[in-house]
């Protein structure tokens, strides 16, 4: 038989167990807070996972980071580069997909290296038969950054910089996509009843300055399915930069007849300034 004071301890023992169960675990921040950068080049999407370190007053490049010896470019977790499609960096292929990415610090020159084993963490296990690639790293003088950080640079459609920032380095490398020839190959694949895929696609090589007879044809295709202002003013400034500015102004004038009947002709002072130009001509 259990005596009171026996279950009053039984009780409390109990008592206390679910107390020290429910006891809330503690969370610090990490030294070197998880980060993830993305940004779409074109029509590819370019993603780096990260740690991002702190300076914290020391010496980073020669002490923190090594001269010479492999470094994870980040901390914790191997910092992992993933390209939506293919890619060209320092002018050698890359296949669609996830990299560790790693650097190879020196003074008189820095190199960038993908590995294709994302399980890495830092340089541990790291073999350089599972390299996919390995170029040559810019490193320029930036203001003192105190958290490593990556990001993107002078990027257009075709490509750009990717770039790591920490202390008061830059390092980057360039990098392509093939944009223009996967848009030209979908553009010469375009077959639609509707008038606005073909103007935009007109649009597209317009100001890419590309396959002007091709973007004359496309234009002209819209046009024949629907006349609208819109197509109408990409074919007067294909005309005007082909060097046809009397044709161009009759288009133009066109334009602002169709403009007027329209809610939204936000390009009215930029026909009525082409349009005046190309009428001195």
């Amino acid at each position: 038989m259990i005596t009171v004071s026996r279950l009053a301890l039984v009780t409390a023992l109990v008592a206390g167990t679910a107390v020290a169960q429910e006891a809330p675990k503690l969370v610090l921040p990490r030294p070197s807070p998880s980060a993830t950068f993305k940004q779409t080049v074109g029509l590819t999407d370019v993603s780096v996972a990260y740690s991002s370190p702190a300076v914290r007053g020391r010496k980073i490049w020669g002490e923190v980071v090594p001269f010479d010896e492999l470094w994870r470019a980040g901390a914790n977790e191997c910092t992992k580069v993933t390209f939506g499609t293919a890619a060209s960096i320092g002018g050698k292929p890359v296949a669609a997909g996830s990299y560790c990415l790693f650097l190879l610090p020196a003074r008189t020159g820095w190199t960038f290296i993908l590995n294709k084993d994302t399980s890495l963490w830092g340089t541990g296990g790291y073999k350089p038969d599972n390299d996919v690639l390995r170029v040559p790293a810019t490193a320029t003088t930036v203001p003192p950054r105190e958290r490593l950080a990556y990001g993107i640079l002078d990027f257009n459609d075709d490509g750009g910089t990717l770039a790591l920032e920490w202390d008061t380095l830059r390092v980057g490398v360039k990098f392509e996509v093939a944009t223009r020839a996967t848009v030209l190959a979908e553009i010469r694949a375009l077959r639609t009843d509707d008038w606005r895929p073909y103007a935009s696609a007109a649009r597209y090589l317009m100001e890419s300055k590309m396959e002007p007879t091709l973007a004359m044809d496309l234009v002209d295709r819209s046009i024949q399915l629907k006349e609208e202002w819109n197509n109408l003013w990409i074919k007067a400034q294909l005309l005007a930069a082909a060097g046809k500015p009397r044709e161009a102004a009759a288009a133009a004038q066109r334009v602002q007849e169709l403009g007027k009947q329209s809610q939204n002709f936000y390009v009215a002072d930029d026909v009525a300034k082409a349009l005046a130009e190309w009428s001195r001509k």
